[in-house]
């Protein structure tokens, strides 16, 4: 009997991966696949769902994507509306006020936020228009409030602290409006902190002393400090500057897949010790590693060169822009991530840290989507592949937002100090 219970488990390992033996039930390893659905089906119903990162703004604005309709990501290249979401089992998503850095100046910080202005509106406008399918959600709260009332809960988060400028006034105009996180920079350095992928390397050697500022008037606020896209030294820098923990809204494993966007071993370690999480991005470049062909290199490049290396465009060329990057995607397709690679990424970050520091942060409309999760529609099958891993309903629960709103909560009870 004991030989038979050992090949068992040692079976489980080979299928499964070591995160299955944490809780791993014999009589979840015998079930047969339709089974296996069913219990993921079930589970994805009964537990409350939250993407932390999604870029579906930029749809409404330069697409005139009306997200109240279903729509076809293969023929219109969007991934969330809000039948997609119902469809999907989402029960709320974090929607991003996204603006691509640009030059720093009076002039320039001005017309950053002009244009984060105008996405807050079409935010609330899409929400305020649909009050039967969606509803504003502002507190940590608020989410299983909405999704009892058979509706989708949408938040704000702001990708790039760019658009505050140097006037620490607007963090608080932006969390009058709803913002909920700000991502403190993109893919270039700016005035609060360095970045990951800024080709001019370090400028402030981590958090600036303005950035300082930010992050202690957000942890004032009630506004979580997300660190994806920032600098090794800037993660380590926001983690001891910031009295709440800290998200990283759409980042996934550097050790799985070796990029400077996502965490190494170390990062999440500490991550771990502030009492955050990571949000898994569900992106191929950042879940896949690519070997880029020179094609596609050079297809990028001329496309950066055109269009002023995405700086300081106008509402026409970011339209003209977002046609030929879908065409670009065709023509030169990245290598496909599956649902199985992103899950991998879990495994090592539960195996590392443990099961109260990860989540889901798709970054969809802003380059996520993989196989067999291509769009929000598809959410189920990210559940039905942590069920084949023998993940608990427990477990995947706090994967799929209870982590993330515990991590809100922290913040939010913060706010005032």
């Amino acid at each position: 009997m004991q030989s038979r219970r050992k090949f068992i488990y040692l079976t489980a390992f080979s299928a499964f991966g070591y995160s299955a033996l944490v809780g791993f039930k014999p009589s979840l390893f015998f079930m047969n696949d339709n089974n296996l659905k069913k219990r993921a089906s079930k589970i994805h119903s009964q537990i409350l769902t939250l993407d932390s990162h999604c870029d579906t703004p930029l749809n409404i604005l330069y697409k005139n994507i009306d997200l109240s309709q279903k729509h076809n990501p293969y023929l219109t290249n969007t991934k969330v509306d809000y039948p997609r979401m119902k469809e999907g089992g989402l029960d709320a998503s974090f929607f991003a006020v996204f603006i691509g850095q640009g030059k720093r100046n009076a002039v320039a910080n001005q017309k950053a936020k002009k244009e984060a202005l105008k996405i807050f509106k079409a935010i609330h406008e899409s929400i305020n228009n649909n009050p039967g399918q969606v509803e504003a959600a502002l507190n940590y709260s608020d989410a299983k409030r909405i999704e009892k009332k058979g509706k989708r809960a949408i938040y704000i988060g702001m990708e790039n602290g760019y658009p505050i400028g140097q006037d620490m006034k607007n963090i608080e105009a932006f969390y009058n409006l709803g913002a909920r996180y700000i991502t403190l920079c993109h893919s270039s350095n700016n005035d609060i902190c360095d970045s990951s992928t800024d080709d001019l390397g370090a400028e402030h050697n981590g958090v600036s002393a303005f950035g300082e500022k930010v992050i202690h008037e957000m942890n004032r606020l009630g506004i979580m400090v997300d660190v994806s896209h920032v600098s090794d030294k800037s993660f380590y820098d926001a983690i001891e500057l910031s009295k709440t923990p800290v998200i990283a809204s759409h980042s996934s494993a550097r050790a799985v897949c070796n990029h400077p966007r996502n965490l190494d071993d170390e990062m999440l370690k500490t991550l771990a010790k502030n009492g955050g999480v990571v949000q898994l991005c569900i992106y191929n470049r950042y879940i896949k590693e690519q070997n880029e062909s020179p094609e596609r290199a050079a297809a990028v490049k001329a496309l950066k060169e055109r269009y002023n290396d995405f700086v300081d465009l106008s509402t026409e060329e970011k339209e003209h822009l977002s046609k030929e990057w879908s065409k670009l995607q065709e023509d030169f397709p990245e290598i496909q991530a599956t649902v199985s690679d992103a899950v991998d990424h879990i495994d090592h970050i539960v195996n590392l840290i443990g099961i109260d520091h990860i989540g889901i942060g798709t970054d969809f409309d802003g380059g996520g989507g993989i196989k067999g999760f291509f769009d929000i529609s598809e959410a189920g099958n990210l559940t039905y592949e942590l069920v084949k891993r023998g993940y608990s309903k427990n477990d995947i629960e706090k994967i799929w937002g209870g982590n993330f709103l515990r991590v809100f909560k922290e913040v939010q009870k913060y706010a005032g100090r």
